[in-house]
């Protein structure tokens, strides 16, 4: 808060005000002046004036400006943190459609790759039976169309539970991790240890999904590039239906500033959906990791 005192005309103080220029809120005292050198000190940048013969009301005037200046400053930050804000969503919004695509392009090959020549080699089994010239080879070319039809049912069941298990909705999550981490485990010969701890609610949301999800993609980079031999996941059920969840294995680590840096690759595209995933339901993710020490990966939902 700046004081201007015109002790010589109201002229004089435009001059002044003209050359100060500053951000500064000011107030000009001046001798008597008239309403067209009002406006131009106005206009010049003070804030408001007072004539020296009613400096009693300068007390009232600072607190007046100074008060127009606080409520300038906070629209100005709410301004910034808005603008800000939007950024974030934008690029958050961006991530989300990104991560949607991954996800469609990764069920995409596997029906292809997997389940369509699963049905593919089922039709040709089965047309080769039609075509047998003895019951025996027909017999054969059945029973193999029928194992592939096992092994169809099989593949429907594992992509349906890497959509949604069904033991969300029927058992809870606790069930559905615990059968999430024994999926990806047991094929691996990874020791698991899964506990919880709080009181399961009832309803379940989609914070929940999330929670298998991640703990999904953990597994899944673990079973890929962690050689680890025991895998811990806990969980906590907390306050105003927040999950936190614990995922820790003791592997050979990674450097997790040159992992994590650049562009999802490769090299990183699981870690970057887990972090997309958390912030998609408003949770924070937290990632320890050191080379030899092990992952441990860390989510409030």
């Amino acid at each position: 808060m700046r004081l201007q005192h015109a002790a010589v005309s109201p002229y004089a103080a435009l001059q002044i005000l003209s050359a100060s220029r500053s951000p500064t809120p000011l107030v000009v005292v001046t001798r008597a002046i008239g309403e067209e050198a009002a406006v131009h000190v106005l206009r010049c940048g003070a804030k408001d004036y007072v004539t020296k013969d009613r400096l009693g009301t300068l007390p009232q005037v600072i607190e007046r400006v100074m008060e127009e200046r606080r409520r300038a400053e906070e629209q100005e930050r709410l301004a910034r943190e808005l603008e800000a804000a939007y950024s974030r969503l934008k690029a958050l919004s961006a991530r989300a459609v990104a991560a949607q695509e991954r996800e469609r392009l990764a069920i995409s090959r596997e029906l292809h790759d997997q389940l369509g020549q699963t049905l593919t080699g089922m039709v040709i089994h089965l047309h080769a039976a039609q075509r047998a010239a003895d019951p025996a080879s027909a017999h054969r070319h059945t029973t193999t169309a029928m194992e592939m039809a096992q092994g169809a049912i099989t593949q429907v069941k594992k992509l349906s539970f890497s959509l949604r298990p069904a033991q969300l909705d029927l058992l809870g999550l606790m069930a559905a991790v615990h059968s999430a981490v024994q999926r990806f485990a047991e094929p691996a010969g990874l020791a698991f240890t899964v506990t919880a701890r709080g009181t399961e609610p009832k309803e379940l949301g989609e914070i929940a999904s999330a929670a298998v999800r991640l703990v999904q993609e953990a597994l899944t980079n673990i079973v890929r590039h962690a050689q680890a031999t025991h895998v811990t996941v806990r969980l906590r059920f907390l306050p105003d239906g927040r999950i936190g969840l614990l995922v820790v294995d003791d592997g050979i680590g990674f450097d997790k500033a040159a992992v994590l840096s650049g562009q999802p690759g490769e090299h990183n595209v699981g870690l970057h959906g887990m972090l997309e995933r958390t912030e998609l339901v408003g949770g924070r993710l937290q990632i320890r990791a050191r080379p030899g020490r092990g992952v441990a990966v860390r989510a409030v939902l």
